[in-house]
């Protein structure tokens, strides 16, 4: 099963055996309930407090990002706005019940075209 954001966060914050208190603390200013609702996916870090978190664990902002399971919506707004056969396409993904497995399975297989082209 692939980690979340949050346990991501949750598993790394142990490997360097810090309290939740103790990590927020670290964060500078940031509550452990706070912590505690990122870590349990009830919550998700600003993009500033993303930058924090990754710093104390010693960890990429991008090796953190990748275990962020929501969906780009602006970037999926612009595109779709840019070229509505996007919008349309992903219209029919959900129509027609396309799994995530599915989809995956296609970007695996065929070439994605650049970002900004």
């Amino acid at each position: 099963m692939k980690l979340t954001l949050g346990s991501k966060i949750r598993s790394l914050r142990e490997e360097k055996d810090f309290s939740l208190r103790e990590f927020a603390k670290k964060l500078g200013g940031i509550s452990a309930a706070h912590i505690s609702d990122v870590e349990l996916g009830r919550r998700y870090p600003s993009d500033s407090l993303l930058v924090k978190i990754a710093h104390v664990l010693g960890v990429s902002v991008d090796e953190l990002t990748k275990h962020d399971s929501r969906a780009p919506v602006e970037d999926m707004k612009r595109l779709s706005e840019v070229d509505p056969a996007f919008g349309f396409a992903l219209r029919k993904l959900v129509e027609k019940n396309v799994t995530a497995e599915d989809i995956l399975k296609l970007t695996q297989s065929k070439p994605t075209r650049e970002k900004g082209k």
